[in-house]
């Protein structure tokens, strides 16, 4: 997957509460957040680069990465190293997964072999799904709901 789209100079002119009891990196991650999903950050843009949001919104590198971190794990950027982040695509096919019992359910980040054969971000999380007498299925974990029923 290939970003290479539009760079966004500027993210809207919200501030941080530095007095607030929510961490600075939270803030700008509900932020960026609430921009992806109002349109405003359109998928394939760029996001400005660390060291610009830092500034931007005068916070330290380390609560821009925090908050970087949080939007790729919620499936919404996706970091390419010496590139960029960049608004990722919405899932557009979620899987539904009905567990039973015996049904084992692992979380971990996908290797560089599950990232090509899938198409996947790096650092994408995975579930791997153990059934009893069958492989194992391993899932990217932002596309992937779990349901516990009743039997």
């Amino acid at each position: 997957m290939a970003y290479w789209g539009r760079v966004v100079s500027t993210v809207s002119r919200v501030t941080i509460d530095q007095a607030s009891f929510e961490p600075v990196y939270r803030q700008l991650a509900r932020i960026l957040r609430e921009q992806i999903q109002a349109g405003k950050l359109l998928p394939a843009t760029a996001l400005p680069s660390e060291a610009s949001m830092s500034q931007s919104f005068g916070v330290g590198r380390d609560a821009v990465r925090d908050a970087l971190a949080s939007l790729r794990s919620e499936g919404l950027v996706i970091t390419t190293r010496g590139i960029g982040t960049f608004v990722r695509e919405p899932a557009t096919e979620v899987k539904v997964l009905h567990m039973s019992t015996g049904t084992r359910v692992a979380a971990r980040v996908a290797t560089a072999d599950e990232r090509q054969n899938r198409s996947l971000p790096e650092g994408t999380a995975v579930l791997v799904v153990t059934r009893p007498g069958q492989p194992d299925e391993v899932l990217p974990a932002d596309r992937t709901v779990i349901e516990f029923g009743h039997e």
